[in-house]
């Protein structure tokens, strides 16, 4: 049975333990980033260890056809994907007014637009196929408003509400769509976006860790997923219910430097 995976941001944490995790299972891989050394290195990794084939294909998702290319490269090589983990995205520390507009812009388009493009491509294809699996990279940060990173919490609603979506019209169509909704997880995340120094920055999950309980879920078709049962309470039956602006105002101290 084919059981090829394709994950984007895999040269390092979360996309970097997808790949690790689904070889040690078998699968056969696509993995892509901006970042050729790493992916290569990656790839002699995981073909020695487990005896797998992966496939390497650089790209930047956060341009103007950068998705398209992706899967133009894919369908190129004749590659039929089983398994698409959209995991790439990046977020930012500060006033939004304060950071340049073709950043934000440019967070919006890799966060939002590459994996609507991915999965609207992919996903086509896994219907022509007769089935096939979809595992979007959310957030807890798209639970709520992010003040000091407004438009990265933003983007993780988006793929929240979508993905959940998706999965409800695809369902019938033997493909599945499963949200991962993690906390703070300890990669390079805080250091590219600015958060090392805030509280929110601290006492993260592994990646690997949360790898494994989104890949998990994702192969028992599970709608959304959180990585810690107490964010799970949190998220649902705490934030709710608190008055809006003492969120606002808690959220925007834990990313305080």
């Amino acid at each position: 049975m084919p059981n090829t995976a394709l994950i984007t941001g895999a040269s390092a944490g979360i996309g970097t333990e997808f790949a690790r995790y689904h070889a040690s299972l078998g699968g056969d891989l696509v993995i892509t980033a901006r970042r050729k050394t790493a992916l290569t290195a990656l790839k002699k990794e995981l073909e020695a260890a487990h005896g797998i084939k992966v496939h390497v294909i650089t790209a930047d998702l956060g341009v103007a056809g950068g998705a398209k290319s992706l899967y133009d490269a894919v369908k190129k090589a004749g590659i039929q994907i089983d398994i698409l983990i959209n995991n790439a995205g990046f977020g930012e520390q500060g006033l939004h007014t304060d950071h340049d507009l073709p950043r934000e812009l440019g967070m919006i388009d890799l966060n939002v637009k590459s994996l609507v493009e991915l999965t609207h491509s992919f996903a086509r294809d896994m219907i022509a196929q007769g089935g096939g699996k979809i595992l979007n990279v959310g957030s807890t940060a798209g639970m709520m408003p992010g003040p000091l990173q407004a438009v990265y919490f933003a983007t993780k609603a988006f793929v929240n509400s979508y993905s959940q979506a998706i999965d409800e019209e695809l369902r019938g169509k033997g493909v599945t769509c499963t949200v991962l909704v993690p906390g703070y997880v300890e990669t390079e995340f805080a250091d590219v976006s600015g958060l090392t120094g805030t509280s929110l920055a601290k006492g993260g999950a592994t990646a690997s860790s949360v790898a494994k309980v989104g890949y998990d879920a994702m192969l028992k078709g599970k709608l959304v997923v959180f990585n810690e049962l107490k964010l799970n309470f949190a998220i649902n039956w705490v934030i709710p219910f608190a008055p809006r602006r003492l969120v606002l105002r808690i959220v925007k101290s834990l990313q305080t430097k």
